[in-house]
């Protein structure tokens, strides 16, 4: 059976998408209480892979996270999941709407809820909690009157769905990555996702340098952001999300161009993809083009074609 380590404690929206990642009848899921946690039991061995929220739809990136896959020794993605997300107010029993004055979770679970909390909540204080499982544990303990938390959350904390299905985004979604020791990658799907990051030289047109690489061989971005190094003002991290796979020549043509351009590179990960189809490329940049055209020019370097 192996260990999964997740960001917990139990009944988190990264349980929830753990459950969808792998079998729970085969599988042991162990909680931790942040997401560096989980990244450093993987990289221990302590766990055989480790689940942990990347990016939200209306709250953006998750810097923890971020910083943890950039900082220390290599953990690569071999699978994300990208979860549906709609929060339950979870209260003790006998608990009403009108007697709540305090609401606890994490800080994106209260951004995601902030309209509904001050149209029906209008004299209850939010307050943010490290997990919204954490906010149901301490609603539990008596020390909040109720939680914004993950449906999940009701299978571990015998806690009343006051309200389901809430947030003020109704197409919200958060995705999770799911990490293993550096080793044998995923097979090439056809429809896959590289992720990588990499840090650019404080100078005129880095950024564009490396997005150039990648338009060079019309390879789609899905996503960019940037975070501070913490090393010397001005340089940045930039973490990229591409579509397709490293086993694919014009990504590996791409991620040695920004190797020989950027400070530094980190290598994330090819996977497959769960959220939407891939961008069809129009022009000719499989691999079987790439071998083609590397012929072409070796003739041409021997004096074969005129």
């Amino acid at each position: 059976m192996s260990r999964i380590g997740y960001f917990g404690p139990q009944g988190t929206f990264t349980e929830q998408a753990v459950r969808q990642l792998a079998d729970p009848e085969t599988n042991e899921f162990v909680p931790f209480a942040t997401t560096p946690a989980v990244v450093a039991a993987v990289r221990a061995g302590e766990v055989d892979r480790g689940c942990v929220p990347v990016e939200n739809s209306v709250e953006g990136a998750v810097p923890a996270t971020m910083d943890a896959l950039a900082l220390g020794e290599p953990v690569v993605a071999v699978a994300e999941h990208v979860l549906q997300v709609e929060f339950s107010l979870l209260v003790r029993e006998g608990m009403t709407l009108d007697a709540i004055r305090t609401v606890a979770s994490h800080p994106h679970g209260l951004a995601q809820v902030r309209e509904w909390l001050e149209t029906n909540l209008p004299k209850a204080t939010a307050i943010a909690t490290s997990s919204t499982a954490a906010a149901a544990k301490e609603v539990l303990a008596g020390q909040f009157d109720a939680a914004v938390s993950a449906p999940v959350a009701a299978l571990h904390y015998p806690l009343t769905a006051l309200v389901t299905g809430l947030g003020d985004v109704k197409d919200a979604k958060t995705r999770f990555l799911l990490l293993a020791k550096p080793g044998a990658l995923p097979a090439p799907t056809g429809a896959d996702r590289t992720s990588l990051v990499a840090v650019t030289p404080n100078e005129v047109g880095a950024l564009s340098n490396v997005l150039h690489e990648l338009a060079l061989r019309e390879i789609n971005l899905t996503r960019l952001e940037a975070r501070p190094t913490r090393e010397v003002f001005g340089t940045y991290r930039f973490y990229l999300d591409v579509e397709g796979h490293i086993a694919e020549q014009r990504i590996g043509d791409a991620l040695a161009a920004l190797h020989r351009r950027c400070l530094e590179v980190r290598f994330l990960g090819s996977y497959p993809r769960t959220d939407s189809e891939p961008t069809v490329v129009r022009t000719p940049t499989t691999d079987a083009d790439f071998s083609a055209a590397a012929e072409w020019l070796a003739a041409v370097r021997r004096g074969e074609l005129a």
